[in-house]
């Protein structure tokens, strides 16, 4: 065809788990009607065929042709596929130190087991190319071992765009941006359908919290322990960011997305996909796993500070407990949101001596690290109490708690941190108990209980 050469090829992929077709074009270098960079890209059209009935029986087609910019698929399907959609913004770009965060903060285990999918989905080809170049120049091991793919959708296939139903009384601006949003992750979502048991939709401007594919895997097995069914697994409270899905359900969401891309913004329209997949309530995990980090929309640059309070960075390891206090609570600021992670706190007001805080595990652990922070801008500290661990659970009352307790250390300034605490209690531990050892008139905030044990280190 003119001056490029095309190359066809037709192959299938198949295992126990995912039966995948690919029909693609090869294309040479090209260049854009425009007069714009060469943008070098391979064609690729695809069907999926999984457990999900709608593929199977070839139900309800969606057909869309994608563009290969970086990077292959491992014929081999891993845990997780990550899935993220960028396009040009106003103000800045995010999309590099996004993906940078993603793997720095996995492990080579980790990587190995998922691979990220990021849809350009700007047709502005010049801004693709160059996009493209940076992502080469610095993940170039990710691409070449599988873990990184970037695709594009070209505007042929997309439904209109403009002249769309304005609910909502949105400007008709802010009804193509949305609509179009929901057809990138349609397209995105139909794409990663059998790269990997469970599915991952992320934005282009979130960091990740270290280690964040074991703690989802941790998640999940605890989720999948429990009775019932479930849709959607949530790891940040924002948005569409850190929502987990089946992979056997990504044909259905991906056609509901697009069935339905006019009528309200992605988030809405994946809480009714929970609901219609019969989950009713939202299961959220704290701390969440990402943060928002963006400070202008992609969306006219506008200015956006959205952060998620949930969010911790660093290694969250707190095994599954109930939390006790007789210290009496100021509003809703619960005992347990010292424990869960994130921003939330216990406020209590002036504690007397003898006042606790409990913990009790649900499955004894051998603890080899302790943390526990208490006030807030030098106010509110806890001035006097100890850290203990005890054994042998019973109920106490209304309550759990330990038979016996040793004494671990004591706060200095309203901080207790230990490391190795293993050396001095190395028999597994069934709760911790903060223990208030002089009364104070002041209030008290504890602001986080983090423990490293040895199951969550090893």
């Amino acid at each position: 065809v003119g001056a490029s050469v095309w190359s066809f090829c037709f192959g299938i992929c198949s295992n126990t788990k995912t039966r995948s077709l690919f029909v693609c074009l090869f294309q040479g270098p090209s260049t854009s009607l425009n007069g714009n960079a060469k943008d070098l890209s391979w064609q690729m059209e695809r069907l999926i065929s999984k457990e999900s009935w709608v593929e199977q029986g070839d139900f309800l087609p969606l057909n869309v042709s994608y563009q290969q910019l970086a990077g292959a698929p491992s014929v081999q399907q891993r845990f997780l596929s990550i899935g993220l959609c960028s396009v040009k913004r106003k103000k800045g770009s995010y999309l590099v130190p996004t993906l940078r965060s993603l793997f720095s903060q996995s492990s080579p285990e980790e990587r190995s087991s998922m691979v990220v999918v990021v849809l350009l989905a700007d047709f502005d080809t010049s801004w693709r190319v160059e996009t493209v170049t940076e992502i080469k120049m610095a993940f170039a091991s990710e691409l070449e071992q599988g873990q990184l793919v970037v695709i594009h959708v070209p505007q042929d296939w997309y439904p209109p765009l403009s002249g769309l139903k304005r609910n909502y009384n949105d400007p008709s601006e802010r009804v193509t941006f949305r609509s179009k949003q929901n057809l990138d992750y349609s397209f995105l979502i139909h794409y990663c359908a059998s790269l990997g048991e469970y599915y991952l939709q992320l934005e282009d401007d979130i960091s990740s919290a270290k280690n964040f594919l074991t703690t989802i895997r941790r998640r999940i097995q605890e989720q999948s322990s429990k009775k019932g069914t479930w849709a959607t697994l949530e790891f940040s409270a924002l948005g569409y960011i850190g929502k987990l899905y089946k992979s056997a359900h990504l044909p259905l969401l991906a056609r509901f997305l697009f069935l339905f891309y006019q009528e309200m913004p992605c988030d809405w329209l994946m809480s009714h996909f929970r609901e219609v997949m019969t989950q009713r309530e939202t299961i959220l995990f704290k701390p969440s796993l990402f943060q928002h980090m963006g400070t202008f929309s992609s969306f006219q640059g506008t200015f956006n500070k959205l952060k998620d309070k949930y969010f911790e960075e660093g290694v969250y390891s707190n095994p599954a407990a109930e939390v006790y206090s007789n210290i009496p609570t100021y509003q809703k600021n619960y005992p347990n949101l010292a424990w869960e992670g994130g921003e939330e706190f216990f406020w209590g007001r002036s504690p007397d001596k003898g006042s606790y805080l409990t913990v009790v595990f649900q499955n004894p652990a051998v603890v080899t690290g302790i943390l526990v922070e208490t006030g807030s801008g030098g106010k509110d500290l806890l001035d006097s109490a100890q850290v203990e661990l005890g054994h042998d659970a019973v109920p106490s009352g209304s309550e759990r708690s330990c038979k016996e307790f040793q004494s671990v250390g004591s706060l200095e300034n309203g901080k207790f941190e230990m490391q190795n605490v293993e050396k001095r209690r190395s028999s597994p531990s069934s709760c911790l108990r903060i223990l208030v050892t002089a009364a104070q008139k002041d209030w008290v905030i504890v602001q986080k209980i983090r423990i490293t044990t040895k199951s969550s280190t090893s």
